[in-house]
């Protein structure tokens, strides 16, 4: 295996010298319970100081650990150290120094939903292009985006990076680190209104993307999204040398010309940049055939062989907790889960009462909506769950199960019909909603993480058998 990094090239990007030699380092690591041989531990203070688990790094393989200073001559003894004033500081040099090493391709994707799905798509389409690095789970953070940085291989042809945020400032930074030669909004929604009071000022923080891009790179915009104006100004007074949209309307120069949405399968056809281009998608569903015409954007942007991305999307499915489809089978019968249980916004939760509702049913089975709270939407959120009685209705989906203070709104809203049940948390809707259950039943799960339905989740599948 190469060397990610050498004690040499460690010392150089951090301007330090470590406490004794070692071996070159395979990965970076800040978790313990994930730590491999030979990978550089780096301590990060945060509601666990990583400080505490110097030695447990060690004993679990670790080649050297980066340290802060005031704690260095105590973690001595356990092995070679590299001390410096700020370990988050430092990781980011780190990162930064790796990027300036790395000759490949930097793509940067933001937007209120489908961030990690999009991220995970361009994983595997650009795979088939050339060696791909990208981030883990939704590492899109102040540490999360210089630790992928500096986990990145000096041989990457194309770097994928997920830019994350909920409160403004925090875009920027993440992307003056990556220096991204595309960068690509799914969308802007109603997210985080908590901390940033209209929708607008969302907009206008993701479009803090741009900043970050290499002089004369792509900004990928989505066309239907009501601040496309916007985004498209803000891309214009960037490095950007060029501006390519994707989505149905007419205008958008990625378009979507025709949809065959199946059961567990969409058909694309699309017009990329004048192209007639059909492709089988894994994940059904509206939202994610758009969020795809963006993996086709950043594609011709980087100007890839579209047919085998065509044909890699067929293997793009959705990651766990975001769409994720399952098939349960038990003592009490089948039962087909939606997991959608990740996170929650108006706008996902209601991309996924559409996919609930287009999901054939079998005979004697229903199309069961469990819905927990959507948190950070700030004094709107009565009305934002309330208003998502209007997507119900008439949909085909039989039953809504809600959980959590906020929801309870929705449950009100409803007709008396479609109220399956109300709990005020995950836990009581577990005890409500497993009785209930019928063999053949279509169970869609979905609710920000504060709302814990991965209970629920967990619940159903010690239940069943996948």
């Amino acid at each position: 295996m190469m060397a990610l990094w050498t004690q040499d090239s460690l010392e150089q990007a951090l301007a330090v010298r470590s406490s004794q030699a070692f071996a070159p380092v395979h990965g970076v690591s800040i978790d313990t319970r994930s730590i491999q041989p030979h990978d550089l531990f780096v301590a990060l203070r945060g509601e666990r100081d990583g400080h505490d688990f110097v030695a447990d790094a060690f004993a679990k393989g670790a080649g050297v650990a980066l340290v802060g200073k005031d704690d260095a001559s105590r973690l001595a003894s356990f092995g070679p150290l590299l001390a410096v004033d700020d370990p988050l500081q430092a990781l980011e040099r780190l990162g930064v120094s790796r990027r300036a090493q790395v000759q490949g391709h930097m793509i940067a994707v933001s937007g209120s939903v489908g961030k990690t799905g999009t991220k995970e798509a361009l994983r595997l389409v650009l795979s088939h292009q050339g060696r791909t690095h990208a981030s883990v789970a939704s590492y899109n953070n102040h540490f999360g985006v210089p630790l992928t940085l500096a986990r990145m291989p000096l041989e990457t042809s194309y770097g994928v990076f997920e830019v994350g945020m909920n409160h403004a400032g925090e875009i920027a930074p993440l992307v003056g680190q990556i220096r991204p030669h595309v960068a690509l909004i799914t969308t802007v929604e109603a997210v985080h209104l908590e901390h940033f009071g209209s929708v607008e000022a969302i907009a206008e923080e993701k479009a803090q993307l741009f900043t970050g891009l290499c002089a004369g790179g792509v900004a990928v915009i989505p066309h239907d999204n009501p601040y496309w104006a916007l985004l498209t100004r803000r891309a214009q007074a960037s490095q950007a040398g060029r501006i390519i949209s994707f989505g149905q309307s007419e205008g958008s120069d990625v378009r979507l010309v025709d949809l065959d949405l199946q059961a567990d399968h969409s058909v694309v056809t699309a017009d990329v940049l004048g192209r007639l281009i059909r492709y089988r998608y894994a994940s059904p569903g509206l939202h994610l055939a758009i969020n795809s015409l963006g993996v086709m954007a950043v594609a011709a942007a980087l100007d890839c062989d579209l047919d085998l991305i065509a044909e890699a999307m067929q293997k793009v499915v959705p990651p766990s907790g975001r769409g994720e489809r399952l098939q349960l089978q038990g003592d009490y019968g089948s039962l087909t889960l939606l997991d959608e249980s990740y996170n929650a916004n108006p706008a996902s939760m209601r991309a996924a009462l559409s996919l609930l509702a287009q999901t054939p049913c079998p005979p004697g089975g229903r199309r069961l909506a469990v819905m927990g709270d959507m948190l950070e939407i700030g004094p709107q959120g009565p009305m934002l769950h309330a208003e998502l009685a209007s997507d119900i209705a008439g949909s085909g989906i039989d039953q809504v199960f809600a959980s959590g203070p906020l929801m309870k709104h929705l449950f009100a809203a409803l007709p008396l019909a479609l109220q399956g049940g109300w709990t005020p948390d995950a836990e009581a809707m577990t005890a409500l909603l497993l009785p209930q259950l019928r063999d053949h039943d279509i169970v869609m799960v979905k609710g920000s993480n504060g709302s814990r339905m991965a209970k629920i989740i967990a619940a159903l599948k010690a239940r069943y058998r996948i």
